[in-house]
């Protein structure tokens, strides 16, 4: 049975895979979610850490070590791939509303 593809991204879901173009553990992730947004967008830890482990299992993320205890994450070409068909979505939707 074919693998099937997580659903449309929420914009934290994005911004996760977004900070992950480097290595970071969990707490780098939300800390940068928040300056990149200018605290406009924010990912409690309950949330985060559901998550990682759902993008891992997805393979849009990777664990690339562990360090002091801490799971430190990367995206992966499929994530960015994801994170490239989601704006297009967004971008598409956003048309559709401007044109009709």
């Amino acid at each position: 049975m074919p693998k099937r593809e997580m659903e449309v991204l929420t914009p934290q879901m994005c911004y996760v895979l977004l900070v992950l173009h480097q290595p970071m553990h969990g707490y780098e992730i939300m800390n940068e979610i928040t300056r990149i947004t200018n605290g406009e967008i924010t990912v409690g830890a309950g949330s985060l850490y559901t998550l990682l482990p759902k993008f891992e299992k997805e393979c849009y993320i990777k664990l690339v070590k562990v360090e002091n205890n801490k799971k430190i994450y990367q995206i992966t070409n499929l994530g960015k791939k994801k994170l490239q068909k989601e704006r297009m979505l967004k971008q598409i939707s956003l048309l559709d509303q401007i044109g009709g």
